[in-house]
């Protein structure tokens, strides 16, 4: 099954998993027996973003079939707003590594994982969860930790430029964060104690 959504310069595509992607998944560690969602209930999608050299790149998640309509819309909006995205590559391009994938500034959805810190699974276990450039929006431990050095700089948060990496920055007044909630979906910047700017979940 594959459905195409084209508006204006914007392009998406909605499939299920196929071999393919089953491969790419399983090799890549983000898929394994025991994971909590079947890959029935996963969806693959591609769609076009603006990177942060301002020129248009095809990306790609996997997510799950319950919010990958809404997230086309959701990423188009983010397009639409000139929300710039660094990169967008499945977490088993990474070996399902969380900190490889952050490391490299990729904003990834579906990896059957334990939650940071937590022995259950991550809502990303689900498919319903998405990090969102996590150079730019890290995660910052209750203690006020931050694990990757490019991200240290982002500890104050505020817009200082109008850099593609400054604009990446979501502060609760962005658009970028207003669109997710629009769709009803929660913000990790919204979160007490521990923040997790660049998460948003369903």
């Amino acid at each position: 099954m594959v459905s195409i959504t084209v508006w204006a310069d914007y392009q998406a595509d909605i499939s299920t998993i196929t071999p393919e992607i089953k491969q790419r998944m399983i090799k890549g560690n983000s898929y394994r027996k025991g994971c909590p969602v079947g890959l029935d209930d996963l969806r693959y999608l591609r769609l076009t973003h603006k990177n942060f050299s301002g020129k248009e790149q095809w990306g790609e998640l996997i997510v799950h079939r319950e919010v990958a309509d809404e997230l086309v819309k959701i990423f188009e909006a983010l397009y639409k707003a000139d929300y710039p995205i660094y990169r967008m590559r499945l977490v088993s391009d990474y070996n399902g590594n969380d900190w490889q994938s952050i490391e490299a500034d990729n904003t990834s959805a579906f990896n059957c994982r334990r939650a940071t810190g937590s022995r259950n699974w991550s809502r990303h276990s689900y498919g319903k969860a998405i990090d969102i450039n996590p150079i730019e929006n890290p995660y910052i431990s209750r203690s006020g930790h931050i694990s990757h050095k490019a991200s240290l700089v982002y500890r104050k948060r505020m817009h200082r430029n109008d850099s593609a990496a400054d604009r990446a920055v979501l502060l609760p007044e962005d658009r970028a964060v207003k669109i997710f909630k629009e769709y009803g979906w929660q913000w990790g910047g919204d979160w007490s104690g521990v923040k997790d700017y660049q998460h948003f979940q369903k």
